[in-house]
């Protein structure tokens, strides 16, 4: 069978609309580190044009409080995405578990239900060396892809009402 054309390739970029807002939920357990994904996060919003104006950041206790607080920010209609950030390090008893699933079906269904992205930059790793590489040394700054991702989603809103979807 023969091609007839190319498929329609519909993708976001960095350039958002002047008008996007962002949120970043990040939770203040493991806060130094966490402090390094939120500097990263506001690096790359600011990278890429978005002024501090649009940027609302909200503290949490901790990542399981994430989704509550990510899901109502994204049901607002204020924001164009929503950020979360966080770390949750496995330790001796299945708590890691249980708060890694929650946080990440938490996010996901926020999003879903709402309609607005919900970047998932929680760090779930196995040591505390994993979390500061993770967090701006080795393995690059996981806050920084996050909100990569957020100006991505936003554009790729763009995209999609301006082509009728």
């Amino acid at each position: 069978m023969a091609q007839t054309g190319q498929p329609e390739v519909l993708e976001g970029g960095y350039q958002v609309p002047k008008s996007a807002r962002f949120a970043i939920v990040a939770s203040r357990f493991n806060g130094p580190i966490v402090e390094n994904l939120v500097a990263g996060a506001l690096d790359a919003f600011r990278r890429h044009g978005v002024e501090s104006e649009r940027i609302t950041l909200v503290r949490v206790p901790g990542s399981f409080e994430t989704p509550l607080v990510a899901s109502r920010l994204a049901e607002s209609e204020k924001f164009d995405a929503v950020v979360a950030l966080g770390v949750v390090i496995r330790g001796a008893t299945s708590h890691y578990d249980h708060v890694v699933a929650e946080v990440a079906s938490g996010c996901a269904r926020g999003a879903l239900e709402s309609g607005v992205p919900i970047l998932f930059g929680v760090l779930t790793t196995e040591t505390i060396e994993q979390a500061l590489e993770r967090a701006g040394t080795k393995a690059g700054n996981k806050g920084f892809d996050a909100a990569l991702g957020a100006l991505e989603m936003a554009s790729l809103d763009q995209v999609l009402s301006d082509a009728g979807y």
